[in-house]
């Protein structure tokens, strides 16, 4: 049976800011394991913003661990629905290949808790089927997201002080952007961080 794992985030910035900084999460200090990442369809529908991307992360293992997985990287799906009338942002992930030696499958919904405040509610299933091994892999597989989400806060917070330096000030510069203002933003940074993982792809062909 799968492990079940749940909990929730504060940040002190307003959804219209944290939406518009989900797209710019990676790079930063806090996820250095994050490799690339890639758009592979987007689409508008009944006003809210559909995306699908695909990441590229590292995946360290401990010692007893390499006997079933000993990849250096694994693929993670994300597939995430933006409504910026309800202010709501919610994400799916999940990994691919492996799954039968550990799987992931994570829903964290964004919501506004004020003007400048927004919760991120994270929800995770875990689970394995390697015959023996699964209880103790479900467990390893917990203690690290949970270890994760830590970090994830911690880099995701870091993005947006640098986006939104004066937020502890007190200023809420996209607090009161209209819909269709904070919408095409959030469109231009998906696209964005697009460009930018495309770029890194190149860059990393070329060195080789």
């Amino acid at each position: 049976m799968a492990r079940y794992y749940e909990n929730s985030s504060t940040f002190n910035f307003s959804w219209d800011q944290v939406a518009s900084g989900y797209w710019k999460r990676y790079p930063n200090p806090q996820s250095t394991h994050v490799l690339s990442e890639d758009t592979w369809s987007r689409q508008v529908k009944d006003g809210c913003l559909y995306t699908k991307r695909l990441l590229t992360k590292t995946n360290r293992v401990p010692k007893w661990g390499e006997r079933f997985f000993n990849a250096k990287s694994v693929k993670i799906i994300e597939e995430s629905i933006v409504d910026p009338k309800n202010k709501i942002l919610v994400t799916y992930t999940r990994n691919l290949g492996y799954t039968k030696v550990m799987s992931v499958v994570e829903r964290v919904e964004y919501r506004s808790a004020g003007p400048a405040q927004t919760v991120a509610r994270r929800s995770a299933w875990i689970d394995s089927q390697v015959f023996g091994f699964s209880r103790a892999i479900r467990a390893f597989g917990v203690d690290r997201f949970r270890k994760n989400c830590n970090q994830m806060v911690n880099g995701f917070n870091h993005v947006l002080n640098s986006m939104f330096p004066r937020q502890g000030a007190g200023v809420n510069s996209m607090a009161t952007a209209p819909v269709a203002h904070t919408f095409k933003e959030m469109r231009d940074a998906a696209a964005a961080a697009t460009d930018r993982a495309k770029a890194n792809v190149l860059s990393s062909v070329n060195r080789t």
